[in-house]
């Protein structure tokens, strides 16, 4: 079964992490199973599910499954964008820590560093220049761990590991 994760989009609330507290139309929504008459309780859920469609159509809500989670944590490893641990929640799978992904293009700067374009679109350069026994090209496997104190490592087709920023 996917998990939901709903998040309020509000100005204020960009301001802060979201808590882990369902956002306010939810939680009455899921309050109406409290309501012991049959008939009130039904009144009380379709009240709630119009407040919960009303906060989705107008964008003060929305809800992403497990799989769009993923992706998105994935789209944004390397960048520093503390106003996403809410991609976390109830979980910590790969993506967290280190991806793994493909290489669409690659190629050295003017000062000897790699800048590599992964298959998603997204590019990371070397921070430190360093010698590669094998060059990398389309399709290499390129594996990139989330370092101390915000560093990331590079690793591609398993040579050696060097620290490397994301640029885009």
């Amino acid at each position: 079964m996917l998990a939901v994760g709903l998040v309020v989009l509000a100005g204020p609330a960009l301001a802060a992490p979201p808590s882990a507290a369902s956002p306010k139309v939810v939680q009455t929504l899921l309050d109406c199973r409290k309501v012991a008459d049959d008939a009130a309780r039904l009144a009380c859920f379709d009240k709630a599910a119009a407040a919960v469609d009303a906060a989705t159509s107008s964008g003060d809500l929305v809800a992403i499954d497990r799989a769009q989670r993923h992706a998105a944590r994935r789209q944004a490893f390397g960048f520093a964008l503390p106003t996403l641990d809410f991609l976390d929640h109830g979980e910590k799978g790969e993506g967290a820590d280190r991806i793994t992904a493909n290489v669409a293009e690659a190629h050295e700067d003017g000062t000897g560093h790699w800048v590599v374009r992964l298959e998603d679109g997204a590019v990371w350069v070397q921070t430190e220049a360093q010698m590669l026994g094998r060059t990398p090209r389309k399709g290499s496997t390129v594996v990139i761990t989330k370092g101390m104190m915000g560093s990331y490592f590079m690793t591609i087709d398993g040579q050696g590991a060097g620290r490397a920023k994301r640029e885009s």
